[in-house]
């Protein structure tokens, strides 16, 4: 049986991307800070979105005014996981903050504040806005979708990256056209590395062909439980 390790805080809300894993017939394994983080019976990761990366993880000061929330504990935990998968060549699928701490393990930066990529509810929480992606041909994630055309997008995040961030060693696999930042991101160097900056586990907000992207992990995964065998 297929396991899948899923990050994420003590209090933050998991089940759609437990959901989506077990409709595609694998077992989710819940990591949260504190967590033992070895996966040695794990075959793929998935690093999901939540609070902001810890700007002292790619050498910045915290901007005063970008209305930064951090989980330290968080950081620590999914550096750590991550920094094991690539030395497994594990399959890793980076959703949200997850592409965002994908690039900064990989020696990039983060933009502390940017606008319009999320809205704000009524109550004050944080909604989806939406946009289109342009995905990039002849990568991964345009094979895995079928398709380099530009896509529709929902967006939940205040932070993120233009290509002045973007870590050397990574391939920029989606963008926005509207204002330029990177909404994909790839490994040339490990079997499967993938981050979106969108949320596809939230199946209502985005067109069905995002699905494909769990699938090709989830099968990835599978394939390299076998290969370790």
């Amino acid at each position: 049986m297929t396991i899948i390790a899923v990050t994420t805080g003590n209090d933050d809300g998991a089940n759609r991307y437990l959901e989506v894993i077990e409709k595609l017939g694998a077992i989710p394994t819940r990591l949260t800070p504190g967590s033992e983080t070895s996966l040695q019976q794990v075959d793929g990761l998935l690093l999901t979105g939540g609070p902001d990366v810890d700007p002292t993880r790619y050498q910045e000061k915290l901007d005063p005014d970008a209305g930064v929330t951090m989980h330290r504990e968080r950081d620590d935990l999914e550096f750590t996981v991550l920094q094991n998968a690539l030395e497994r060549d594990m399959p890793v699928l980076a959703i949200c903050r997850g592409m965002q701490l994908m690039n900064v393990a990989f020696g990039g930066k983060l933009i502390q504040d940017l606008p319009g990529h999320k809205s704000e509810g009524h109550d004050g929480t944080w909604e989806s806005a939406y946009h289109q992606v342009d995905i990039e041909s002849g990568t991964k994630l345009a094979s895995i979708l079928g398709s380099s055309n530009s896509l529709k997008v929902n967006s939940r995040h205040h932070q993120g990256l233009k290509a002045p961030q973007k870590a050397s060693a990574l391939i920029a696999s989606a963008v926005s056209p509207e204002d330029g930042y990177i909404e994909g991101l790839e490994s040339p160097l490990f079997d499967w590395i993938v981050g979106v900056q969108w949320h596809p586990e939230r199946v209502d907000e985005v067109p069905d062909v995002f699905q494909r992207l769990f699938a090709a992990f989830v099968e990835k995964s599978k394939g390299f439980s076998e290969r370790v065998v």
